[in-house]
């Protein structure tokens, strides 16, 4: 195992085994007593514990009722998880947090949350309304090993429908979007209306939008000229939405088990789950760097807080007129943020919601905020300026000792190997299992032009071959590959064989694929298969 040290005054080093083990001292011992001190707690998030530091990566899927969101996970796994109900209305009513577990089963909300190894005990502050909507469907699956999913009720629209929930929504949602490594938004290419509880809850996932991914799912169901215009009105009413100068990445496909219903667009769908899959797949290799981000952000807001918080407290009469002062200073909290910036030189995009800040002030009693304490704030800085780079140093260096870490099993197997695995066949893949050299079939045309470029001795010169081989357009940083490619056996000219293959690796690439790194066996000429073997 790895280890680094530190040192506090004149306290011996403190050793951390690993990245987690220091991620969670070093929140226990700088960043959660400015938090307790500053009552950041009652303003932002609740404090984070031992759980959120060691659970797998977890993906939330959000969308409107009858997007597939549950279908989406069953097709993941390729199994039916406990809980599960799937239909056209609204069926999936709860949070259903889909774990690994050796038994197969259900652990009911109230239960869940005083587990101390499941990281949900903060939610018990959303009270009974939504812990009797919340579940853990248990089950051994091999996907589930490597992440954990999160299932969500369908979103409707309608003020009567964000009554009748019990609980805040959309508090909810942001407590888990703080928490999870990847958000999914699933829209059916059908029904495209973003109703108002949907735009209420993407807004709360707002500075999550790294975490954020989209999908247009059942695109089967409509054609090509269909989905263009689907496409677009998705991208314009996200953009409405989702104020950030980065065009948010949007899936196409149909992710369940089922045949196309219209197969016009089989190859775009299989490279967008491909796509989809990858990125899935990433998470555990990312969690770590991950967890310290999301405690970086967290360490930064903190810091805004407590200026926030003591500038308030230091303007707050010590005997008579507080009631009238808290209002006047709720008012002008805008130009209290003005002033912080400038006094701390800190970015307006560290400061929280205003009007959000306000709301919570106002329930507050400001007598009781504390002054600033700088050895507070300044063991939060010597966190965030010495001791999370050297954590950075312990993260590069526990990739580097672990194997590649990824999901495996369920659907992301199904394309591993084989004659259905992504691109199997196309593009430099083409006649990977066939006898005859598939370069063969085009040779002769291949021919004619070879031998009109008066070949010595049966080969052709490097200046001969580029004259003809820039007729193609392609710029020189391919065609330089594609000639070390070609010249197998690395003599500086090219034969008749050679060629035929620099051209077919041409083509290739006009088609729009990618020519691989190393030439594959089914393209080595034949006549130079035994000099390579």
């Amino acid at each position: 195992m790895f280890s680094w040290s530190k040192r506090e005054g004149k306290k011996d080093p403190e050793l951390f085994q690993n990245v987690s083990e220091g991620l969670k001292r070093l929140y226990r011992t700088k960043l959660f007593p400015l938090e307790d001190t500053y009552h950041f707690h009652d303003f932002h998030s609740p404090a984070l514990e031992d759980a959120d530091f060691d659970n797998k990566p977890m993906v939330l899927l959000v969308g409107q009722y009858s997007t597939g969101k549950t279908t989406f996970i069953r097709h993941l796994m390729e199994q039916d998880f406990p809980g599960m109900r799937i239909g056209p209305e609204p069926t999936t009513d709860s949070f259903i947090a889909v774990m690994h577990g050796e038994q197969e089963g259900v652990i009911p909300g109230n239960a869940l949350v005083v587990d101390p190894k499941k990281p949900f005990r903060k939610l018990n502050a959303f009270g009974n309304a939504f812990l009797n909507r919340f579940m853990c469907a248990q089950l051994n699956n091999p996907v589930l090993e490597s992440i954990s999913i999160i299932d969500t009720p369908g979103i409707l629209s309608g003020e009567k429908q964000r009554i009748s929930r019990g609980y805040d929504f959309a508090a909810v949602l942001e407590w888990f979007a703080e928490r999870v490594d990847r958000i999914i938004l699933l829209f059916d290419a059908h029904k495209l209306d973003i109703s108002d509880e949907f735009s209420e809850v993407i807004k709360a996932l707002k500075n999550h939008e790294d975490k954020m991914r989209v999908v247009l799912n059942k695109a089967d169901q409509i054609s090509t000229q269909q989905l263009m215009r689907v496409y677009g009105a998705l991208m314009w009413s996200l953009g409405k939405i989702i104020n950030t100068p980065e065009v948010v990445r949007v899936y196409i496909g149909s992710f369940w088990a089922q045949p196309l219903l219209i197969a016009d667009n089989r190859k775009l769908f299989e490279a967008e789950e491909q796509d989809l899959f990858h990125d899935i797949q990433s998470l555990p290799r990312n969690a770590t760097l991950r967890k310290l981000n999301d405690l970086i952000k967290r360490a930064r807001l903190a810091k805004v807080h407590a200026y926030i918080i003591s500038a308030l407290k230091k303007e707050m009469p010590s005997v008579f007129g507080k009631d009238s002062k808290k209002k006047e200073l709720i008012n002008s909290l805008g130009a209290i943020y003005e002033k912080i910036q400038k006094e701390h030189n800190i970015s307006p995009g560290d400061f929280p919601n205003l009007k959000k800040m306000q709301e919570l002030l106002a329930v507050q009693d400001f007598t009781k905020f504390p002054a600033i304490k700088p050895k507070l704030l300044e063991s939060v800085e010597d966190m965030l300026g010495t001791d999370i780079a050297k954590l950075m140093t312990l993260v590069r260096k526990e990739e580097a000792a672990m194997p590649s870490q990824s999901v495996k099993g369920g659907a992301f197997e199904g394309t591993m190997n084989g004659p259905f695995g992504h691109g199997y066949g196309e593009g430099a893949g083409e006649g990977i299992d066939e006898l005859e050299w598939i370069v063969g079939r085009d040779k002769p045309s291949y021919d004619e032009i070879f031998y009109t470029l008066s070949p010595i001795n049966g080969k052709i010169s490097g200046a001969t071959a580029k004259k003809e081989m820039v007729k193609s357009k392609l710029p020189n940083t391919v065609l330089g590959k594609v000639w070390t490619l070609a010249d197998v056996d690395k003599d500086g000219y090219l034969d008749d064989e050679e060629f035929a293959l620099a051209n077919h690796l041409i083509k290739v690439k006009l088609e729009g694929h990618e020519l691989p790194a190393k030439l594959p066996t089914h393209l080595v000429p034949p006549s130079k298969r035994q000099e390579q073997n």
